[in-house]
């Protein structure tokens, strides 16, 4: 009588998942093989089927991905993660009214120095000896660059003074903060911020260029400095916000989010291209470098560049942190508004602080309309910028760069009138 064979050796079940998998065939070496869909697998069970921690013993685990915000601490602290809510109740931490004595050696600086018959654009610290000023400018750069980031200094009488005085006054100032940079393709060191009538949906339009309301963004330079002409009939306030407010605020409540921002999203140059760079640029919005956060962003120019084929495609996840990103610096508990008033000059750190300004309605006389002057500064001993930072401002030298440099950019100068 023949006998039907023994029965092989039970086998592994298979995996309710629907993809390849690996199968533990129960040995001490850990041997594993791959086992594809529909297949039972071949590894022979000794004494029953292995536990769920024989098998998690035997497979290694998968390396955790790193995430930048590793590297940063869990919350930024000191004087530049103000809160405006906090801050606009203590003018005195970034309002200085200039006194008497003070406005009178400006005066006599900015005349000894026009009398020289010297281009504005040339000013140096030596050439403007301003004495009993002298020592705030040294205080007040230090508040930039490792303090709150901002001050607004008070009290010059511009109706007073002629534009070449006014620019001279000013631009003096600047002289003994840093070096002066190019503002755009012009090489103008002196920018004039009114309403040209330029179309703000204009992909080459400059939005300071409108009477629109800006959007929180920074300026390609390490501060940027403000002195008002005229105010507007109503509204053009000035608003400013901490990135690191804005930070500490997304990291309790949307890390996910927040990691976004140090993608290499994309820039719009809006026309201004350096020989031989893309017309779109690929600083992160946000970069930690050398312990410090520095922030990168203008909202148009993103939205903007997306018209570029090359330029990294804006994700869902994206759009909503920039959206988020946006909404906190809106927030007026987080921001701080105020009017600058004609002879008021601004000085803003643009790595640690964003501004805006709101849309205003201007006077319909040609001479009430309202105008600012503008001056960017690289700083002495401000913070190292990442490498990324080059396709911007062409060098990182710490008091040598950013600003506006292009094939066709002349010598630096100071146009003391609009075109």
């Amino acid at each position: 009588r023949r006998h039907p064979p023994p029965a092989p050796p039970p086998r592994c079940a298979p995996f309710p998942w629907d993809h390849p998998r690996t199968c533990y065939d129960g040995s001490d070496d850990g041997a594993h093989r791959s086992v594809g869909r529909g297949e039972s697998g071949s590894c022979t069970m000794v004494g029953g089927p292995p536990t769920l921690s024989q098998v998690t013993k035997k497979i290694p685990a998968s390396p955790l991905k790193s995430s930048i915000l590793d590297q940063i601490p869990e919350r930024l602290t000191g004087p530049a993660a103000w809160v405006g809510a906090e801050i606009k109740k203590r003018p005195d931490k970034w309002i200085t009214r200039l006194s008497s004595d003070q406005i009178v050696e400006l005066e006599d600086a900015a005349e000894r120095y026009l009398s020289s018959g010297r281009d504005i654009g040339k000013i140096r610290a030596k050439d403007f000896p301003i004495p009993s000023l002298s020592d705030h400018l040294r205080k007040l750069a230090e508040k930039l660059v490792n303090g709150i980031g901002f001050e607004v200094l008070r009290g010059i009488p511009v109706h007073c003074y002629s534009r070449e005085v006014i620019a001279c006054i000013f631009c003096g100032i600047g002289a003994h903060l840093g070096s002066f940079r190019s503002q755009n393709a012009a090489g103008h060191i002196l920018g004039h911020v009114r309403d040209t009538g330029a179309d703000p949906e204009d992909t080459k339009t400059r939005i300071y260029q409108t009477n629109s309301r800006q959007s929180f963004h920074t300026d390609s330079t390490d501060v940027v400095g403000l002195i008002c002409l005229c105010d507007a009939r109503s509204g053009g306030e000035s608003l400013l916000v901490s990135v690191e407010t804005i930070f500490n605020q997304m990291r309790a409540k949307r890390p996910d989010l927040l990691e976004k921002l140090f993608d290499p999203i994309g820039t719009d140059r809006r026309g201004e291209v350096p020989e031989g760079m893309e017309p779109f640029m690929t600083i992160p919005p946000l970069t930690w470098h050398a312990g410090k956060l520095t922030v990168f962003y203008q909202r148009q120019y993103i939205d903007s560049a997306q018209r570029f084929p090359a330029a990294m495609r804006l994700t869902e996840a994206h759009v909503e942190a920039l959206d988020m990103f946006d909404n906190l610096a809106n927030d007026p508990e987080l921001n701080i508004e105020m009017r600058l008033e004609p002879g008021d000059m601004q000085f803003v750190h643009n790595h640690s602080q964003l501004h805006d300004r709101t849309g205003f309605v201007d006077w319909s006389e040609p001479e009430r309309r309202r105008h600012l002057l503008r001056i960017w500064l690289s700083l002495p001993g401000d913070r190292e910028l990442h490498e990324c930072f080059l396709q911007r401002y062409g060098s990182i030298d710490v008091g040598n760069r950013g600003g506006i440099v292009v094939g066709g950019t002349s010598r630096l100068h100071a146009p003391l009138y609009m075109r």
